[in-house]
């Protein structure tokens, strides 16, 4: 994954060099030296068409002195001059210039703080390919058609275009038809259309490029995904987070060009721009002028006094993760605290002390733990240290399964955890076990640590282990109760956890309050991570944030919550495993309850003869 912003990438020589930037240094950047520059430039042309001719030529082979000389923005928040000149910054530079280098070649992916210009930064790029290259075909897209085009609305995607060509100077603009969602440069036969985002946009077309801004907020991301993949070498990516349950989030793990377009880049921004934790203070911006008593924010991010009032104006943090933060985990309804995961992860969080697998006999009884040499039979890791005959120390443990299908998706996941230490001392992860196979692996990891107290979830693929389980003969297992919510519930026959939406809610929010208290100790970080992903819904269900996608383009092996899931399942398990085996009551002779009980016998025995 290539990431581009002010600080990691490239130098901007070697960036110019790529796309031929031999007049940028001509333009002056002061907003006063630069308004100067550019009427120089428009009174050269009035005077000498020659001259209007050669500030054309310079243009076709410069995009950053086009912009910087000839274009202009909007922003209405500007009262008293809302029409400025476009002029760049060093960050906004870099990124013209990847675009431009990806156009037609490549996919590229900006993701944003709020109020970057990166929307516009786009267009400028399309237009300056749009005025000086021949027969580019370009598609720009957005969640609603108004947001497309909409002429009076300056949010709108082709109001900007609109604004750019009219601002122009007369030898740049060409003759263009513009008719609704639709440009057309009579003079070189480029075109510029726009479409609203559904599942079919840009199928069975053929593009330059094709835009598409604010992806994360598209319903349709995936399928837009399928149908623009074969349609254009390059996708151009826009958006700020919207959590991770989106295709905009799958596409920044994948292997794209990618742009960060961070608050702390703009310059106006990241004005008095510092940082610190517990208690320490990094000014980072030292010619900044603080007031003596300025309230810093020692929380380890970038802050600066722009971002701290923008802080006190948020209704919620959430807000700001979305805004300004790039944060897709902070900017979903997070079930987990990512404080609290964080004091677990630094408290808690070990490498294991063994990594390997455990080989058992045909009748599930286990023979021996194997150290493995590589990822593929080091699937069991353990946080204990073995006996001197390889077994786990003596102990009460609770083992915990989430049963996947084993088609490579998702993981399988067993973890055990030790109920007098509280902490968790195993954990074993497999795509590609079948649910059948994965409960006799389960059985003898129960009983190679002295029998553990055996939990699963029983719904889907948790049938067939369940069944492998108890085809095995093992007992020590978690029967179904008549009344989850019930403290006097009695149980079933039906072995283990059925998940409904509301129960699944109380077993997450239950080990959410025991990481947090330090009853449950999970010493596996890929475990604690995991609960990071896990968000609210608008109905108010608590699921992992790649569950309700339309597709998953992760492939195998990547995570899906299934630790989570199964170090829940343990806690409320370690909780019941001394009731495994309801207490045979006492009736004591001649008592109530035992003429009562030998009445009953009576009665039942009488109604056989009838």
């Amino acid at each position: 994954m290539r990431t581009t912003d002010v600080i990691s990438w490239r130098s901007l020589s070697e960036l110019r060099a790529a796309v031929e930037c031999p007049y940028y240094d001509l333009v002056p950047k002061g907003m006063k030296e630069n308004l100067a520059f550019r009427r120089k430039l428009i009174e050269l042309a009035r005077e000498s068409d020659e001259y209007a001719r050669e500030l054309w030529i310079m243009c076709s082979r410069d995009v950053l002195f086009t912009i910087n000389a000839f274009m202009y923005t909007y922003d209405p928040r500007k009262k008293d001059c809302p029409v400025l000149p476009f002029i760049t910054y060093p960050f906004q530079d870099i990124a013209i210039l990847e675009v431009t280098d990806a156009v037609g070649d490549h996919d590229v992916l900006a993701e944003k703080s709020r109020d970057m210009g990166a929307t516009w930064l786009y267009l400028y790029v399309i237009t300056w390919h749009f005025l000086f290259r021949e027969y580019q075909t370009f598609l720009c897209v957005s969640r609603k058609e108004d947001l497309v085009d909409k002429p009076a609305d300056p949010d709108s995607l082709f109001w900007k275009v609109d604004f750019m060509l009219e601002n122009l100077p007369w030898f740049l603009r060409p003759a263009y038809t513009r008719t609704r969602m639709h440009y057309h440069n009579e003079q070189n036969g480029s075109t510029i259309d726009g479409s609203s985002t559904t599942g079919d946009v840009g199928r069975g077309g053929r593009r330059t490029a094709i835009f598409l801004d604010e992806f994360a907020s598209v319903e349709d991301g995936y399928a837009i995904l399928q149908a623009t993949q074969h349609n254009t070498n390059c996708r151009m990516f826009n958006s700020t987070p919207k959590g991770t349950n989106n295709a905009f989030y799958d596409m920044t793990l994948t292997d794209i060009a990618r742009l960060r377009f961070h608050w702390s880049n703009h310059p106006e921004k990241a004005r008095g721009l510092y940082t610190g934790k517990d208690g320490k203070l990094d000014i980072l911006d030292r010619e900044y002028p603080f007031e003596p008593d300025y309230e810093f924010v020692l929380d380890g991010k970038l802050r600066s006094p722009w971002y701290d009032l923008q802080c006190k104006r948020a209704a919620h943090p959430m807000e700001i993760a979305q805004e300004l933060d790039i944060d897709y985990l902070g900017s979903a309804a997070q079930f987990f605290d990512p404080v609290v995961i964080e004091r677990c992860i630094r408290r808690d969080a070990r490498l294991p002390y063994a990594e390997g697998d455990l080989r058992y006999d045909r009748s599930l009884h286990p023979r021996e733990f194997r150290p493995g040499r590589g990822r593929g039979d080091s699937r069991l890791r353990l946080w204990i240290n073995l006996t001197g005959s390889g077994n786990p120390p003596e102990g009460v443990y609770t083992a915990a399964c989430d049963v996947a299908q084993g088609t490579g998706a998702s993981n399988s996941v067993l973890v055990v955890y030790n109920n007098r230490t509280r902490e968790k001392v195993a954990e074993y992860a497999n795509p590609n076990l079948r649910p059948d196979l994965f409960g006799q692996y389960a059985v003898a990891v129960c009983r190679w640590f002295h029998d553990a107290f055996l939990v699963w979830e029983a719904n889907g693929p948790g049938r067939i282990f369940g069944q492998a389980v108890t085809d095995a003969g093992y007992r020590k297992i978690y029967w179904k109760e008549k009344n989850e919510k019930s403290i006097a519930s009695r149980y079933t026959d039906i072995p283990g956890f059925f998940a409904t939406t509301e129960s699944k809610t109380v077993l997450l929010g239950d080990y959410r309050r025991a990481l947090d208290s330090g009853e449950y100790i999970n010493r596996s970080r890929e475990a604690l991570e995991e609960c990071l992903q896990y968000i609210f819904l608008p109905n108010g269900a608590v699921v992992h944030s790649s569950s309700t996608r339309e597709e998953d383009p992760s492939g195998a092996r990547e995570s899906h919550g299934d630790r989570v899931v199964a170090d829940a399942l343990a806690w409320k398990a370690a909780k019941r495993a001394y009731k495994t085996v309801e207490p045979e009551k006492v009736v004591l002779p001649g008592s109530l309850i035992s003429r009562m009980l030998e009445r009953r016998r009576a009665e039942k025995a009488r109604s056989r003869f009838w």
